[in-house]
């Protein structure tokens, strides 16, 4: 599925603070967005969205089924995330919400959560208008470590880093290009492990002192 990246969409990520962009090889950049992104310097970065296969080999980095949860600001967007990942071959679980009618975040942020704490996913995905509330929500979940995904950098940073096992989205800050760019350099990036691990281990420590 091929990706369009005018100026305008540069232009919107300048406004945002951001000056690195992640792009795959299904991604056409014009010839003004690429004159935006030499006369700012920007950063442009290419990664690969692997395809995963229906008797995928045994690995510990490969993500094989994703679960998803919107409220009703993020029904649209979640919609087309699904069909997205869901053309790569990703199982795909959507716990809701299923229309736009007026709805809880907390109810589909702990059902994403809890089916990602009980194996029922390897990873979850959340969207609501700015993915900071899902967040709240799901990182009630002990063995949940959700991020909110702002940026390329913080996104990667919270998997290579924190072992991030669910994503927070918000379908009112960013157009649904821009989270399919999100939620695949997410899926693809691996956790680091060695000192990252033992902070984890912390992480672990204090949840058990407050359970």
């Amino acid at each position: 599925m091929k990706k369009l990246l005018t100026e305008a969409d540069i232009l919107k990520l300048i406004r945002q603070g951001i000056k690195e962009i992640y792009i795959d090889e299904q991604t056409i950049l014009t010839p003004s967005a690429k004159d935006v992104i030499i006369r700012e310097k920007i950063d442009v970065k290419s990664y690969q969205l692997k395809q995963t296969t229906s008797n995928p080999s045994s690995s510990s980095n490969l993500i094989k089924s994703v679960v998803f949860g919107s409220d009703h600001t993020g029904y649209k967007v979640k919609s087309e995330l699904i069909k997205f990942l869901s053309s790569f071959g990703y199982q795909i679980i959507d716990v809701g919400t299923n229309s736009e009618q007026s709805c809880d975040y907390p109810d589909f942020a702990y059902a994403v959560a809890y089916a990602v704490k009980s194996n029922q996913a390897d990873r979850g995905i959340v969207i609501d208008s700015t993915g900071i509330p899902s967040a709240i929500v799901a990182n009630k979940v002990k063995g949940i470590r959700a991020a909110v995904g702002y940026n390329e950098y913080a996104i990667k940073s919270s998997r290579e880093h924190n072992n991030s096992n669910v994503l927070s989205l918000g379908a009112r800050i960013f157009d649904v290009e821009i989270l399919k760019n999100f939620i695949s350099l997410w899926l693809q990036t691996s956790f680091e492990g060695e000192r990252h691990q033992k902070r984890l281990d912390k992480i672990t420590d204090i949840e058990n002192r407050n359970s």
